[in-house]
């Protein structure tokens, strides 16, 4: 009987370890950025687009692989600077060098292809994984505004993207 009432005492704690290592594992948030996104429109909220992160050199970029407006599919973007001036919107690389900190990527700068403004960056994933907060900011992380971008499993014709 002492043996019995020993493995009964034994078995409660390793079952308890078992049950918060589970939990714990399945709680812990999805950690890698890429992949497809879809992105929303801050004046109408409505689905936008589709960006597809990718790592390049230990690096993450983001580039436009579709909207959900067919007018905007020969769209240029006139307001960029430099070589992105005139470029396709389609195609567009608007997220570039973004590093991983953590369960932070930043220090890199996204495009907001209506303005041609280029912002400073920070990212985190949210909803284990299936949401991205994205800040684009000048100065302070504080000045800036914040897009939620959803995971997006889009048609195969898309996803064969590839890097830049």
């Amino acid at each position: 009987m002492h043996g019995k009432r020993l493995t009964g005492m034994l078995a409660l704690p390793v079952l308890a370890l078992l049950a918060v290592t589970v939990v714990a594992h399945g709680a812990a948030p999805a950690r890698d950025i890429q992949g497809f996104w879809k992105t929303v429109d801050d004046k109408t909220h409505q689905p936008r687009g589709v960006v597809h992160i990718y790592q390049q050199n230990g690096q993450y970029f983001g580039k436009i692989v579709s909207s959900f407006d067919p007018r905007e599919a020969h769209e240029v973007c006139s307001s960029c600077s430099g070589a992105l001036h005139n470029q396709p919107i389609i195609g567009l690389v608007i997220v570039r060098d973004m590093k991983q900190n953590g369960n932070e990527f930043s220090g890199g700068t996204i495009i907001d292809p209506d303005t041609g403004e280029a912002y400073r960056c920070k990212m985190t994933l949210d909803d284990e994984g299936r949401k991205l907060n994205v800040r684009g900011y000048v100065g302070m992380a504080l000045f800036g505004r914040t897009q939620v971008w959803t995971r997006y499993a889009p048609p195969a014709r898309m996803r064969d993207t590839g890097g830049e």
